[in-house]
């Protein structure tokens, strides 16, 4: 699917220096709706709050937004400052987005007025478009306790992550950590892989403005495209996975003190990440190929010494124990993306960084079309590493509903740990994916691979040779 991207024209000021400047894109489009964005830039003296309005020219309608009360009455649109980004400065800017249905045309705004007084439009940067997709990985869906293809053949996710989409655009350095070219991901089919995790930032997707504008937004999205037709094109099951996310964390466990998505928060955030799969699930709506991995590794538990108020957490959000921001829940995050009409399957990690599975049917999420999956992440080092858990814990969850394990690894530079893994769910016909295709050390990564030709370490040699194995 074509990713359209629009941006009106320059209107020129009449009279007196304009009060402030507005860039408007549409950063994604799709069959009956679109993702925008409009950055304002107040050429003015510093303002206390902003309100922004524009007109609708073919019936478009806001269904939901980040960074600005969004409303919207007949044709006019509104964006009010929320509280914590009301102060504007004179040559200060704040970028807003939505998502909106459509129904036919999708003209851009021509007029914007901030305050009441008229705004100049900046055209902004020309859009680019990801190749088209030949679409050659199967449609998939849930059957009981195996995830099929369109003809019910049983399909394992066997493969590997790869790593840097979820922190290359936040620290500045761009999108993706190594070559995503078609050699890099033939690189992966011959290892005989059928499937690709591929790490997200909701901050670069969403375009947010502490982002650099050619690692956010439209570009950042491409780029998903990009590589998500690439790995379809090879015939590999591509797996979106919202890994790092909004909201400030100090407690126990902590990755970081920051707000913004620079490092594993304990849940996701409810001011963007239902916005943030919205825009995913809208933007592949077409696509019945890719799976999405709901939030890499939840660990609520560190907040709290309950365990009943971890997994209510875990699947309902809201005010979480010991955690400062509101949380979106597993249910939250399965009802955004079903409320776009997508299908695809779900992964849903449990707690203690998708390592516990020990509650999740007791508390798993509802899902109406019946597409959801268990996520596990299992290394030499945590808890539930060794088969007696796996068969106390995991396959009570595998006889009622496909279990994935989204990473497996270890950090000892050899594969022993892995072996004994994929073993385990090779006996029950359930999937696995090593961490991870980038060109780290083998022990602190753990890194697969020394370079992106596929040349693997010790430990990626195990996951390899596996893998050919299975699929000579």
């Amino acid at each position: 699917m074509l990713l359209a991207s629009v941006v009106v024209p320059v209107v020129s000021a009449q009279g007196a220096t304009p009060a402030c400047t507005v860039a408007y894109s549409v950063t994604g489009q799709w069959a009956g709706g679109f993702q925008g964005s409009v950055k304002i830039t107040n050429d003015q003296t510093a303002l206390n709050s902003w309100r922004l309005t524009f007109d609708f020219a073919d019936g478009q309608k806001v269904t939901q937004g980040w960074n600005a009360a969004w409303s919207q009455s007949g044709t006019t649109v509104t964006a009010a400052s929320e509280s914590w980004n009301a102060s504007l400065g004179a040559g200060a800017s704040v970028t807003a987005g939505f998502l909106a249905d459509r129904s036919g045309g999708n003209t851009a705004p021509t007029a914007f007025t901030l305050n009441g007084t008229t705004c100049n439009v900046d055209p902004g940067p020309p859009p680019t478009s990801p190749p088209p997709t030949t679409d050659t990985a199967p449609a998939l869906h849930v059957s009981g306790t195996r995830i099929e293809d369109t003809s019910g053949a049983t399909r394992r996710l066997l493969g590997v992550n790869r790593s840097g989409g979820e922190f290359m655009c936040v620290q500045g350095h761009g999108i993706w950590d190594g070559p995503v070219d078609d050699a890099a991901i033939q690189a992966i089919a011959d290892w005989k892989a059928d499937a690709v995790r591929i790490p997200l930032n909701e901050e670069c997707w969403l375009g947010l403005s502490n982002i650099k504008p050619e690692y956010g937004g439209t570009n950042y999205i491409n780029a998903v495209k990009n590589l998500v037709a690439r790995v379809e094109t090879h015939g590999m099951t591509p797996i979106l996975d919202l890994h790092w996310t909004y909201g400030q964390y100090t407690g126990n466990s902590a990755g970081c003190s920051d707000v913004h998505a620079t490092c594993q928060k304990p849940m996701p955030d409810a001011q963007y990440s239902p916005s943030f799969w919205a825009s995913v699930a809208s933007t592949f709506k077409d696509d019945p190929a890719p799976v999405y991995d709901l939030f890499n590794e939840p660990y609520p538990d560190r907040a709290t010494s309950s365990t009943t108020d971890a997994w209510t957490c875990w699947r309902d959000g809201g005010t979480c124990a010991g955690i400062p921001y509101e949380v979106a829940g597993m249910q939250d995050l399965v009802d955004s993306i079903r409320n776009t009409g997508s299908t695809n399957v779900l992964m849903v990690g449990g707690l203690a960084y998708a390592n516990d599975l020990s509650q999740w049917t007791v508390y798993k999420p509802q899902d109406p079309v019946g597409n959801l999956a268990a996520a596990y992440h299992g290394y030499n080092f945590n808890t539930c590493a060794s088969e007696s858990c796996w068969n106390s814990t995991l396959a009570p969850v595998a006889a009622q509903v496909p279990l994935v394990a989204g990473e497996i690894g270890e950090n000892t530079c050899a594969h022993g740990f892995i072996d004994q893994a994929m073993k385990w769910f090779d006996d029950r016909n359930l999937s696995y994916l090593g961490w991870a295709w980038n060109t780290w050390d083998c022990s602190s990564g753990p890194s697969l691979i020394s370079a992106y030709d596929g040349t693997p370490t010790a430990y990626g040699t195990g996951l390899r040779d596996h893998l050919r194995a299975l699929n000579p």
